[in-house]
């Protein structure tokens, strides 16, 4: 198990991808920064916090629970940001790259909860 959350690759992608995000909405029109933009910002930012919370939780079963939590936020950042490709604010390439990113990312996240739902071990008291 990793010291900290920061060494799993799955925060480390899912940190990146925050970053790019934020860049892709700086770009949105005014009128959407409390909406669209929040909204996706709001779901990207919780992915790497719920994957910074099931690393901090002591049962497995709580860590898989929250990991659940955040890829069900992957997949509504992706949806948040093809509803910016249909409005024309992001281009279908910046859309299909960046896309392409939160699949592999959603791939690991449920590569992890598999990994930690093979390998739970009672807690030693």
């Amino acid at each position: 198990m990793p010291n900290s959350f920061q060494d799993l690759n799955i925060w480390k992608k899912g940190y990146d991808l925050l970053k790019k995000v934020y860049q892709l909405t700086e770009k949105y029109p005014k009128d959407e920064k409390y909406l669209l933009v929040q909204d996706t910002r709001r779901s990207a930012n919780s992915i790497i916090a719920n994957i910074a919370e099931s690393h901090g939780r002591y049962f497995f079963a709580d860590k898989i629970r929250v990991l659940y939590i955040a890829r069900g936020e992957a997949e509504e950042t992706r949806s948040h940001l093809k509803v910016a490709e249909g409005l024309h604010y992001v281009t279908e390439e910046e859309f299909l790259n960046i896309d392409k990113e939160y699949e592999w990312l959603t791939m690991g996240i449920s590569k992890y909860i598999n990994y930690l739902s093979q390998n739970k071990k009672p807690p030693i008291h």
